[in-house]
């Protein structure tokens, strides 16, 4: 088992939200809070620091989080691209832990459960992806940070593609299978409005 203090938790928030009209995911609101603030009860006393990588409105996430970390410029890489592994990179250099834990910042129906799974699961591998019966979800990961130097050489190569990484790599799947729906993620405005309706709905028959 891994020590809650060498883990680093860190939500992935730096994305440009084109289908959600440019606006930024993490502080959209969503049941009451802004949906952040959803990933951070799932992982708030669970690592040793948390962290949520954002590349604006820093000030409003540091709310959230111990530290806010913007995506970092690799020599020879496309200083324009700010994808996912992009903010992946950045939080292995940013851990002061072997372990970072990665969620993204649009998926408010995470396990409560979801840091004891990924640390149980990953046995002697250097990634757990959580694996949901049908699909993985390659930015809910478990990952050594000591991987930092060479998803930086990849990166300045131009690789794009988290699966393609992890490839390289001694990974696994953590089987989550038993509940698919904690990983509906909302890229739209009708997508959020829908799964706020479901869980609001299941909150109010579970309260009754």
């Amino acid at each position: 088992m891994i020590p809650t203090q060498e883990l680093t938790g860190m939500i992935l928030a730096g994305g440009e939200g084109r289908r959600m009209g440019g606006r930024d995911k993490g502080l959209e609101p969503f049941a009451g809070l802004p949906l952040v603030a959803h990933a951070v009860k799932r992982l708030e006393g669970q690592v040793g620091e948390l962290l949520i990588n954002a590349n604006r409105n820093a000030d409003a996430y540091r709310f959230f989080a111990d530290r806010v970390i913007a995506d970092l410029v690799i020599e020879g890489a496309d200083e324009g691209f700010k994808g996912p592994l992009m903010g992946i990179y950045s939080g292995l250099r940013a851990a002061k832990t072997p372990w970072l834990l990665i969620v993204p910042c649009d998926s408010p129906a995470l396990s409560d459960d979801l840091v004891a799974r990924l640390v149980a699961g990953i046995g002697d591998h250097d990634i757990g992806v959580a694996f949901d019966g049908e699909r993985l979800h390659p930015v809910v990961a478990l990952l050594r940070t000591s991987l930092a130097d060479d998803l930086a050489a990849v990166l300045a190569e131009g690789e794009r593609k988290i699966d393609r990484w992890y490839a390289r790599h001694h990974w696994c799947k953590v089987d989550m299978s038993d509940c698919p729906e904690a990983f509906a993620n909302l890229n739209t405005e009708e997508e959020k409005l829908h799964l706020e309706t479901v869980l609001l709905s299941t909150k109010g028959k579970e309260a009754t």
